[in-house]
């Protein structure tokens, strides 16, 4: 069965899949997601460009301010830190460059000196 597309213009036809399938196909699709996460959490209110600082010291410091000050987070200051560092390390995936991902993996261990705690994270010396 051939219809009309609405506004697309004089003369656009499509052939019309089932009614379910179009519906499925006309949904806007959840890729932004992470987004959302970053601006809408309730892990930390982050400092605005907080990833994009150059320096990993820099970094940590901007996220140990912001868990410390932070009255969303629900977990300790540190843990908060740490995940919101870890998100966004995990959700850039193969899109990082390695200086990116470098730089990340220094901020994690500036963060654990700015706490204070182990610098390999669950391993106790012996």
């Amino acid at each position: 069965m051939r219809s009309k597309v609405d506004g697309a213009g004089p003369g656009v036809d499509r052939v019309d899949p089932s009614p379910m399938l179009w519906r499925m196909r006309a949904r806007p699709s959840p890729r932004r997601w992470s987004r959302q996460v970053t601006e809408r959490s309730n892990a930390l209110d982050l400092e605005i460009d907080v990833f994009k600082l150059r320096s990993p010291r820099a970094m940590a410091e901007s996220l140990r301010r912001s868990a410390e000050r932070s009255r969303r987070r629900k977990a300790g200051p540190f843990q908060s830190a740490m995940s919101m560092l870890n998100y966004h390390l995990n959700r850039g995936g193969r899109g990082l460059s390695r200086a990116d991902r470098t730089r990340l993996q220094a901020a994690k261990r500036e963060l654990r000196k700015a706490f204070g705690r182990p610098m390999e994270g669950r391993r106790r010396a012996a």
